[in-house]
């Protein structure tokens, strides 16, 4: 595993970590021994860094992530988010109370005093147009509760705005082969102003691994069944918004890029390594052979600018029209 600064925080966590979205709930069944035994495996594979959120199966993946603490010695950094919880999840939610209140819960789940990394759960845009959620958050890192801040972002402008306010360590984004806008601008001035980024949906729900088909079936408690067209949150969280069957036609012409004896998930990983604004990425891993299969992807060479050329060249034909300008 290889390691990258985290902002200007100084921390040193692996390039490839491991996202708990899955571990609690909204990917179908998922068995909390199986998950366990993933994350210890991430642990043992270099794995120093974990990203969830409260509501992530309400609290499950938090408790799990306690769990993992209290059965393991290796010391690792937990990230999670705040403000989902809300209903409806609407601007004036965010206020210091509630984001108190939330934060008062994840500590509870999470088994301790002070949470590593809070990030604001993907608030609606006038979030960021309001100092004083910020001016909310200073307040609860003086206090204690709260090491560091950041925020889960669904646009671009959203994740650039954030970085205005100094006290911004982090900004988590949705960035993959599929949803290649962050690399014109965001990635720049995320390193020019010491800020993290954390790459969220890097294997587009899945379709980035090869293995769905036409023919793919999903739980009616996996978002990639009841979130297809944005029925219950941002569309781009499911499938990275991209039509279903032109990212089928996009994958297949991917499949040609890996190298031999790797996977195209680890592909899809390495693409999104090869650029240095990127301090970690976050794929899930419901099981230990897919945490061993995504933390491969830190082995693997770096790209060649052939291949670089290629997905750029099939993101252009097959997946640009549809998603480069929405998010």
């Amino acid at each position: 595993m290889k390691y990258r600064q985290f902002g200007r925080i100084g921390w040193s966590v692996s390039e490839v970590s491991f996202g708990a979205w899955a571990v609690g709930g909204s990917w179908g069944e998922v068995d909390d021994e199986q998950s366990i035994a993933a994350m210890k495996r991430a642990l043992d594979l270099g794995v120093n860094f974990f990203d969830t959120a409260d509501v992530y199966g309400d609290g499950r993946s938090e408790r799990l992530i306690q769990r993992l603490r209290q059965e393991t010695r290796t010391p690792f950094y937990v990230a999670t988010k705040a403000g989902r919880r809300l209903n409806p999840h609407v601007a004036s939610g965010y206020n210091k109370q509630n984001l108190s209140d939330f934060i008062d819960r994840s500590l509870q789940n999470l088994g301790v005093d002070s949470l590593d990394l809070v990030q604001l759960h993907c608030p609606p845009t006038e979030v960021y147009y309001q100092p004083e959620v910020f001016s909310g958050m200073d307040d609860l890192v003086k206090a204690g509760k709260v090491q560091h801040y950041g925020v889960s972002v669904e646009k671009v402008e959203e994740g650039l705005k954030a970085m205005a306010f100094p006290n911004v360590e982090s900004v988590q984004i949705i960035f993959n082969m599929f949803r290649q806008r962050p690399a014109e601008h965001f990635l720049k001035e995320a390193k020019r102003r010491g800020v993290a980024t954390i790459i969220r949906v890097p294997l587009a729900s899945g379709m980035l691994t090869g293995k769905l088909s036409a023919t793919s079936t999903f739980a009616s408690d996996d978002h990639r069944n009841f979130n297809r067209h944005g029925e219950a949150f941002d569309v781009g969280e499911t499938f990275s918004g991209v039509p279903y069957e032109m990212g089928l036609r996009a994958v297949e012409e991917l499949k040609g890029l890996v190298p031999k004896g790797a996977r195209l998930a680890q592909l899809a990983l390495r693409w999104i390594l090869m650029f240095d604004g990127v301090s970690t990425v976050i794929p899930g891993g419901k099981s230990t052979k897919q945490v061993e299969d995504n933390c491969g992807a830190s082995e693997l060479p770096p790209l060649s600018e052939e291949q670089m050329q290629a997905v750029r060249s099939i993101y252009d034909r097959y997946i640009r029209e549809s998603v480069h300008q929405r998010w």
